[in-house]
Parts: C-alpha cells; structure tokens; sequence
C-alpha cells in the first residue's frame, strides 16, 4: 500500500448475498480501503444488521444509494468515502454508476456493465464528465498467471497468434432452481433484472474478456448460437460462438451454466505459429506453454521464469496457493492506486466494459438472424 487509505462505500451486497462479500475481503486484503459506509438492502431489517455485522457507525448505514450520497456529501472532504462499490442486479448498475459518478465519486462495478449497449455508453460519458474512473469486476484479469499469459504473448513468443479457445462451463442451473426460490437463479434469468443475456451475460463476458484480455486482439465478428435448457426459462443458459479476431486469428468461446457437475471451469488456450499456452482458473496457480520444436514448459505462481509484472500481484512464496479473493484484491489495489495518481496501473475499466455489452449485442443479433457472421461495433471513443 502506498498512500492514505481509501474509504469504500457499498451498494449492495448485505445480508445473504455472495458478492458484497467477496469484494469487502478483497478491498480489505492489502489495507488499501476500508469500508466506512453502505446502502446493503432495500430491507430495513437486513440493511440494519449488515451494517451492525460489519461494524459500521449506524448513521453511516443509508437506507438508498441517493441516501448514502446525500448524507457522504454532508461530510467533509477528508471524511466521506472516495468511492462506491455496486454489487446489486444488474438492472441497478448504470442508474447506481451514473449518480455516483455524477456525485464525485468513484465506482468500481460488478458485471456487466449495464443491461445494454446504450446504458454502458450513458456510463462511460458519465465518467469522462466527471473525470472518475471507472472499474469492472471482471476477476480473472487479475490473476498473476493471466498476466504471465498476456505478457508473453504481447512480447510475441509464440509468434502470430492463430487460435483462441475460451470455455466457461458451470452446472449450477441444470435444474430449474430459478423458478423454485434460489434468489442467486431468479434474478440472473429474469430478462428484467439481468438484461438481454442470461449465461451470456453472466458468464460468456468474462470468458470473451479474457480472451481479448489475453491476446491483445479485438473481436471483429461472431457467429453465435444461443440455448435455453431448461424449459421454461426465460433467458439463454448455454451459448457458443465462433470468433473472427483482428489480424486472421480465429476462436472459439463456449460458456454455460447446464453442464452438470461442472463447477466453475474457465479455461483460455491461445495458439501462435511457433507455440501456445494454456491457463484453467481451477488450477490458477499454473501456466502452461507448448512449443512447435521443444518439451512443453509448466509455470508455477511464485516460482522461476516470471516476468516483474507478474512477481508484483503474488503475495505468497511458491506452492503458497493465491486464488479468486487474491486475483480480485488485484483489481482492488491497481483500482487504489490509479485513484491516488501515485502511480500508472491497469484494471478492468471502460474499455472492457463497453466490449463485453457490445460482444453481447452482436451475439443476440447473429443468433437471432439468419446471418453468418455480425460484426462487433467498435464503439466511436474506446
């Protein structure tokens, strides 16, 4: 840590819920930030008391989000918070993102980044007004060995890049749970709540972030086809896409949540002429790299052959594992630190954003249409 500590207000994420908090472990991991204030629920009760479990001053526990602005606005400067965390549905996250922005403060934000194409855009410009920045928990950016596979790839070891293959399978949703009361379900596939996309929102943009994230490379268009499993479901939960990237590279992206017994299996292959590598976020800690004319090498966290940029997000010595809260308090600390203007760090931010609902869009175009291929539109200042 480098600097004061930076105080975090929360929208979202009280009593019950599972992201609220594995962002306030995250926050809290290298004493970057501290949680000084929240708007937890629309519940008075369950507002009340995840305040009280967390230890906040009572009046510090707002009943809205337009609350806790208001009342974080009172205060002086060097009191109030300096940014928002928003993790609620995602029909909240651009109203959320936008008042806070608008405000003064700073907002890092669950994904995606808003129900729509139009909504992120509102988002973005809403920034650059206020001259905020702009965060996304796209988590798995943040592992060190993802940084390992981007680095090495942008230094061009395997050559040209020719294949990229993303998956993301989970079963959770193999059942129809959303319709039986699991709130986690209901809210992800009602299109009112969710946006346009259901597996496709929730999972298929980390699997395409990661993907452009790793490469280097843009997706130009998709050919793409949406399923819905389950019956009575009303938004997809299983998608699969074929991708054309900038320079030739062709790719492959499959995301669902109906593989049944699968639990959280996202894994990133990326081929050039000369090699590849392969990265699965169940076995974080290992990267592996394949060569046209030599024995595969196996990378471990912590151990020989990493590059400075890779040394810098491992906090434990070699076969010390670092995993999901690890990778998300990365996003946290450059997220810190580009705030304080100490120093240059990168973090999911509005390009990502803005990528992931357009990647969005076009699948739900192409899939709907008797199209082959849909371009990606690439946006006019990102």
């Amino acid at each position: 840590m480098t600097g004061r500590v930076l105080r975090l207000g929360m929208a979202g994420g009280g009593e019950g819920a599972f992201i609220g908090a594995i962002h306030r472990m995250a926050a809290a991991l290298d004493g970057d930030w501290r949680l000084v204030a929240g708007a937890f629920s629309t519940d008075e009760g369950r507002n009340r008391r995840s305040g009280a479990q967390l230890g906040l001053e009572p009046q510090r526990v707002y009943a809205s989000l337009d609350a806790m602005i208001a009342g974080e606005l009172a205060l002086p400067v060097e009191a109030r918070i300096d940014a928002v965390a928003i993790v609620t549905p995602n029909h909240l996250h651009a109203p959320m993102a936008i008042t806070a922005l608008n405000a003064g403060f700073h907002v890092l934000c669950e994904k995606p980044m808003a129900m729509g194409v139009a909504e992120a855009e509102a988002i973005a410009q809403a920034a650059r007004d206020a001259r905020r920045h702009f965060a996304l928990a796209f988590t798995y950016s943040g592992y060190p060995l993802v940084e390992e596979a981007r680095a090495r790839v942008a230094r061009s070891d395997f050559g040209a890049i020719r294949l990229v293959q993303v998956e993301y399978l989970q079963g959770w949703l193999s059942q129809p749970i959303d319709s039986a009361g699991n709130k986690q379900a209901e809210w992800r596939t009602d299109p009112a709540r969710a946006g346009l996309g259901g597996c496709l929102g929730d999972i298929g943009t980390h699997a395409f972030q990661l993907a452009e994230h790793v490469s280097g490379l843009r997706v130009q268009s998709v050919s793409a086809a949406l399923a819905t499993h389950v019956p009575g479901r009303r938004l997809d939960d299983d998608v699969s896409a074929l991708l054309r990237f900038d320079g030739g590279a062709r790719g492959v992206l499959k995301a669902t949540q109906v593989a049944a017994g699968e639990e959280n299996g996202l894994k990133l292959r990326i081929h050039g002429e000369r090699g590849g590598l392969e990265w699965a976020q169940m076995e974080p800690n290992t990267l592996t790299l394949r060569w046209l004319d030599r024995p595969a090498e196996t990378l471990r966290a912590g151990g020989p052959g990493l590059q400075q940029g890779t040394t810098r997000l491992l906090r434990t010595p070699s076969g010390h594992p670092e995993g999901y809260i690890e990778a998300f308090a990365n996003i946290y600390r450059a997220f810190g630190a580009t705030i304080r203007g100490g120093e240059e760090c990168s973090f999911p931010s509005l390009a990502d954003g803005l990528r992931t609902m357009r990647f969005i869009e076009a699948v739900i175009a192409n899939a709907a249409s008797d199209q082959k291929w849909t371009m990606i539109s690439p946006g006019e200042k990102e």
